[in-house]
């Protein structure tokens, strides 16, 4: 009968790879093994030094030495957890635990057969040096080759079944080192180290351990295809943004998978491992550099003050509280409508467990009672406006409510904020509200109106200042949370133009720059942010389809539905008849722009405000049209007609108004 070798071995491997994954042998185990083989291997060294001639020793002697050699080794090993790894997975550092533990147990033995020979202790005690150095070798050469031997044979049953993914590791110094060690001894992952990348000349063409770096230059398709690389693993911290941003767009590009090292202070335990290597976020791409903050005179403006925040818990109120959480603030006074949340938001807060007081409150900016309650309760030194509807095509259908709550909600924060002598009263707007094209940026343009009149009044002590800037990353409603859920539903993503584009900044960014133009003003100031450059959102889609380890157009598809209602084709921080003025930041500027003259504007926002729902859909838009000269309305456009009945009206109810006052 032919006897079939391969299918042996075959089956022979399969049943090792049930075991291993079924089994594996106790830590405890382990060390009764270890005791075993010490004990065995004494008495083996006695039969060496004498040359297998049993009758020139003591039996009972060597006997009883041995259970001494055998404590002693055991003892070390218990403080070194010689036995505590998996012996499959056994590492450099496991090995050198066995040869740290079986030094050690030497030496106490020379040490105890020195002083026992010259006290004349016990002869049981005088262990011969010879027998001692025998064994050490002997014990660490076997424990070493059993651990070495169970490894190699795991990795032979298992590995061959693994399909290894080969990867480049971005930077050769400590950190790649360490990267490629973990990974390399990581017997069960799927990733084999074809090389490095490293911007260091002197590096190119030479071996790290084996493995060959080259120059980032080589990230090319024909180099990527050449090697069949996968993935690109970053290794390095000290990094230019956009230089990473670079890289990482070019590997996205190549269809390779980028991941990161996370930060030295999340390692587990302060040791790296494989699971822990996460995909680059997507705010890598943007390159922006850090923000540097006066963190001395934001301290000071912020030091003990009482401090409300409004649309506290949104994406932006909520970072601006995690902010202020930094400094010695005397108590945080949150508000928002929203009960889910604030919820969530004092849950957060109180688990930070900082001393200052904090008070969650449940309230409608537009309830002037109820605001004038809050206001009269706590006396808030600083007041951060970030209560605001904010999503364009819900504004275009719902314009009475931008109205309401945006303008409205404004008029009453600050009517307040003078009446119980706020210092400083921080209001965050948008670049939609340059020459606004739909009715919430053009409603972010009347709240900058408002503040703007409001610091002007002569009985005015606050300091009003207004900061805007463009979309943030990963905010409520925006398009990267949108864009993140079409792909997981496996697409299609939807853009609305092939062309658009919008400035970008990370949620923390913006509000570290809005706390630094909060102390950086002076009252009466709109403070516009450097945005960067603005991003396609074309490509930011395809980007997040590659991050997502999938291929646009192939995978996941994208389809242009269009522009909506007012929606722009570029976003604009400025004004046509704006100009900026550099500050000593870098990334702040002051917006030049025009006095408002008009001072019974604020008489006519109050009285529209309150009447709001008297007037049609149409009739509100024509108002916002008369209030923001720039906004171009593109639907809802009011006949002449209409427009003159409107201005009667808004008369008459003037009239009445101030009749009444």
């Amino acid at each position: 009968m032919f006897f079939d070798y391969n299918n042996l071995v075959e089956n022979l491997r399969v049943k090792l790879i049930a075991l291993f994954h079924k089994y594996y042998l106790p830590r405890w185990m382990v060390f009764i093994f270890d005791g075993f083989t010490i004990l065995i291997t004494f008495y083996i060294a006695y039969l060496l030094r004498f040359n297998f001639e049993v009758n020139d020793f003591s039996f009972l002697i060597a006997f009883h030495q041995g259970i001494i050699v055998t404590c002693t080794y055991a003892f070390f090993s218990l403080i070194f957890r010689s036995f505590s790894g998996l012996i499959r997975h056994t590492t450099i550092i496991d090995i050198g635990y066995v040869m740290v533990f079986t030094g050690c147990s030497m030496a106490l033995l020379l040490i105890l057969s020195i002083i026992s020979r010259n006290y004349y202790w016990n002869p049981v005690l005088i262990v011969p040096y010879s027998i001692i150095l025998i064994h050490y070798v002997l014990i660490t050469l076997i424990l070493i080759f059993v651990r070495i031997t169970i490894k190699t044979i795991y990795q032979i049953v298992t590995v061959s079944y693994i399909k290894k993914k080969k990867i480049f590791i971005y930077g050769a110094g400590a950190m790649g080192v360490i990267v490629k060690r973990v990974v390399q001894s990581d017997v069960k992952g799927d990733l084999e180290i074809a090389g490095f990348f490293d911007r260091k000349k002197d590096l190119h063409g030479r071996k790290i351990n084996g493995i060959p770096v080259y120059s980032p230059e080589n990230l090319n398709s024909k180099f990527i295809k050449k090697k069949g690389i996968e993935s690109l693993i970053f290794a390095i911290k000290k990094i230019i943004p956009t230089e990473k941003s670079e890289i990482i767009k070019r590997a996205l590009d190549l269809g390779m998978e980028v991941l990161d090292v996370p930060n030295v202070d999340t390692w587990l335990n302060g040791q790296f491992q494989v699971r822990q290597l996460q995909k680059v976020k997507l705010t890598e791409l943007l390159g922006r550099e850090p923000i540097e903050l006066n963190m001395e005179r934001i301290g000071q403006g912020l030091k003990n003050k009482v401090i409300l925040v409004t649309g506290a818990a949104g994406s932006i109120g909520s970072e601006i509280v995690r902010q202020l959480t930094r400094f010695p603030v005397k108590h945080l006074v949150l508000m928002d409508q929203a009960e889910t949340p604030m919820f969530h938001l004092e849950n957060e807060i109180r688990g930070l467990k900082k001393s200052f007081q904090q008070n969650f409150i449940l309230a409608d900016i537009t309830n002037l009672d109820k605001l004038e309650s809050i206001f009269q309760e706590f006396h808030p030194e600083i007041v951060f406006h970030a209560a605001a509807y904010k999503h364009v095509p819900m504004m275009e259908n719902n314009p009475h409510e931008a109205v309401r709550v945006n303008v409205g909600g404004t008029h009453n924060i600050t009517a307040l904020s003078i009446k119980f002598n706020v210092s400083k009263f921080v209001m965050i707007s948008t670049d939609k509200a340059v020459n606004p094209t739909n009715i919430m940026g053009a409603s972010k343009r009347i709240c900058e109106m408002i503040v703007q009149l409001k610091a002007q009044q002569n009985a005015n002590t606050t300091q009003f200042v207004v900061t805007r800037f463009g979309n943030v990353l990963g905010s409520n409603g925006s398009v990267i949370p949108i864009f993140t859920k079409q792909i997981e539903e496996g697409g299609p993503i939807t853009v609305t133009h092939p062309e658009i584009t919008r400035y970008f900044m990370t949620i923390p960014e913006a509000c570290q720059l809005v706390l630094e133009a909060g102390f950086m003003g002076k009252g009466d100031e709109i403070f516009v942010f450097d945005m960067g450059k603005p991003v396609k959102i074309d490509d930011l889609a395809r980007q997040m389809i590659r991050l997502s380890g999938l291929v646009p157009d192939e995978d996941i598809k994208i389809e242009y539905s269009g522009l909506r209602p007012g929606e722009k084709m570029f976003e604009e921080l400025l004004a046509d008849k704006e100009n900026s003025i550099p500050t000593h930041h870098p990334k702040i500027m002051i917006a030049k722009v025009n006095k408002i003259e008009n001072k019974a504007m604020l008489m006519q926002i109050q009285t529209l405000i309150s009447n709001i729902y008297t007037f049609s859909k149409e009739e509100v838009v024509s108002w916002i049209k008369d209030l923001v000269p720039e906004y171009k309305a593109e639907k809802n456009a009011e006949s002449p007609e209409g427009s003159d009945k409107r201005k009667l009206k808004i008369n008459s109810i003037l009239k009445r108004t101030i009749k009444n006052i």
